[in-house]
């Protein structure tokens, strides 16, 4: 009888944890995919934007990015004031801190949000960057 109501009370638990089936999934593109996209960046209705610290954002960037501290803890103040109909895509040092941001930025409404992944992996693709 024990065993039975431990395992009952963690299946509850685990069902509690799990992620819904509603969820919002992030739309994660590589390196080579989005540079197929990024002539579009001049364009008004997509923005890209690096969501690393400072000091890295500093230390180089792709062109025409938008810099948006993730960790700054201003990231979502910021992101009330952007347009939610533009396109938005997304990157950090690995990918880890964009896919967190595009996933705050997609349960707030903001329909086309891409996490492309690590800088160096954007360079290495041959984007244009400056340092």
């Amino acid at each position: 009888m024990k065993l039975f109501l431990i395992t009952i009370m963690a299946a509850s638990l685990m069902s509690c944890t799990s992620p819904q089936q509603g969820d919002a999934k992030v739309k994660t593109i590589s390196a080579t995919e989005y540079k197929a996209h990024h002539e579009k960046i001049d364009n008004q209705e997509v923005m890209l934007v690096d969501v690393r610290t400072p000091t890295e954002f500093e230390a180089g960037h792709l062109e025409n990015t938008q810099h948006a501290d993730f960790l700054s803890g201003q990231f979502e103040k910021e992101m009330q004031t952007w347009d939610k109909n533009k396109t938005y895509y997304l990157y950090c040092a690995s990918g880890n801190r964009s896919g967190k941001a595009a996933k705050l930025m997609e349960e707030a409404g903001f329909k086309n949000v891409y996490n492309i992944g690590g800088y160096q992996d954007l360079k290495s693709a041959g984007l244009p960057v400056k340092e």
